[in-house]
């Protein structure tokens, strides 16, 4: 069941979606206007399944460029729920916009509850009465910040809708990619641009989008989770709470993305800022690949020299794609590299298939030698995990084996099976040592 909840500016809307969620994945913060997309969120009340769609505050009234992307974003959250909570400022009392947004909701076919926000304490509850003149029914009194009423106000929601199916659980299969990169690189366009549609909003203004946005899609039969992303800036320039928690929750969504897409401006070429957000990426485990977006604006740059800086730069040497989410130039590309990417991350080397490359490796490059002559000898190799992929390599001597030749071993990995971008981990074990207690070799 998906539950549209919105609401004027400033009235607790994200508050209250962190509290019926239990979780802070929604951003609040005092300044009005902080949410501007739609965020789905998933909770679970008397066994059942809530989708909570949080919005942005709607003004009717204003008809600036983003204030009217973000009361298109909240009409969309509306035609696709089940039912609305319409939240309201029960201490600031029944405002003009109030009235107004319930008129845009009595004219939608879904049950619509009036969850009166801000009464703190038991004694305020008579506050809630004001917004009986709604004409939505008997408004529920509520406090985000305290908890006072939401489990009244999340029965109400599940009565509202009692034949409405649970949308089933998202796919575990389904890869996960996170759309990532400096503010303003056009993310957002790329991502509607793979969706198709104007799901999320898109802005001149460097910092339109505040939260990491989960978007489910299909492509090829294959399902995604898109998850689009505040842009990340140096580390000096987040000197404000609001930018800090944006770029924590972008630090988050690389977390539990399987694949990045580093999102650079072409014009700019592949900058310090973009190497920084691909290590962030690949430390964080996703397979990773840079985009040049903006490609049919960037006349001067030379490739070449682009990949060439990035495979100097980054040790997992991930490829540098060009694509233009403008005139949508190269975007399926991307796509098809995703899942490419995802199923290498998660994919296996068949051991016999390992230590053909292991004895080609060494027939290329000899191991060092150590001390008193002895050479390191490399014995066998397998595989023991994927997602990303972990590699055991049994050697006589763990201390003949130098981080050069550990970083040659991994490049050719790299190259005979296709893992630019993908983070690998080589353990190097002696031949003595019991399974059990093999110490981590050298990570990528």
């Amino acid at each position: 069941m998906k539950v549209a909840i919105v609401g004027y500016p400033n009235v607790g809307k994200s508050s209250l979606v962190n509290r019926l969620t239990g979780s802070r994945e929604a951003v609040v913060h005092e300044r009005p206007g902080v949410t501007r997309d739609r965020k789905e969120l998933q909770t679970e009340w008397n066994g059942r399944s809530l989708t909570l769609i949080d919005t942005g505050g709607v003004d009717l009234d204003d008809r600036e460029g983003l204030a009217t992307q973000i009361q298109a974003q909240a009409r969309a959250a509306i035609a696709q729920a089940d039912a609305a909570v319409l939240v309201v400022d029960a201490r600031a009392g029944l405002r003009p916009g109030d009235h107004e947004i319930a008129e845009l909701l009595r004219g939608a076919p879904l049950p619509v509850i009036v969850a009166a926000n801000k009464v703190d304490v038991v004694t305020d509850m008579p506050l809630a009465a004001e917004f009986h003149r709604l004409g939505l029914g008997e408004p529920v009194p509520v406090s985000a910040a305290q908890g006072l009423g939401t489990g009244d106000l999340l029965d109400r929601i599940v009565e509202l809708a009692p034949d409405a199916r649970d949308s089933d659980p998202q796919d575990g299969e389904a890869v996960r990619l996170a759309v990532i990169g400096r503010p303003n690189v056009g993310k957002s366009s790329l991502v509607n641009r793979f969706l198709g549609a104007e799901r999320v909003i898109v802005s001149p203004e460097a910092g339109t989008t505040r939260d990491a946005i989960d978007l489910p899609m299909t492509f090829e039969g294959r399902e995604l989770v898109l998850i689009d992303t505040a842009g990340l800036r140096r580390q000096a320039k987040v000197d404000e709470s609001l930018e800090y928690y944006t770029a924590l929750r972008s630090r988050r969504a690389a977390e539990r993305a399987e694949v990045a897409l580093v999102v650079c401006d072409a014009r700019d070429g592949v900058t310090s800022q973009d190497l920084r957000i691909g290590e962030l990426a690949m430390r964080s485990g996703c397979a990773t690949a840079l985009v040049l977006n903006k490609w049919d604006m960037a006349d001067h740059v030379d490739l070449d020299h682009e990949r060439a800086r990035a495979h100097k730069k980054l040790r997992l040497r991930p490829r540098v794609l060009t694509a233009s989410a403008k005139t949508g130039r190269h975007v399926e590309r991307l796509l098809v590299e995703t899942l490419a990417l995802a199923d290498r991350r998660r994919g296996r080397v068949p051991t016999p298939q390992l230590n053909r490359f292991l004895s080609d490796a060494v027939a290329t490059r000899q191991p060092p030698a150590g001390t008193g002559g002895h050479r390191l000898k490399l014995l066998f190799m397998v595989q023991t995990a994927a997602s990303p992929p972990r590699f055991s390599i049994q050697v006589n001597s763990r201390a003949k084996v130098t981080r050069d030749y550990a970083y040659y071993l991994e490049n050719r990995l790299r190259e005979r099976y296709r893992l630019e971008g993908i983070p690998v981990i080589i353990d190097f074990v002696e031949r003595s040592e019991r399974r059990s207690t093999r110490r981590p070799g050298v990570a990528a």
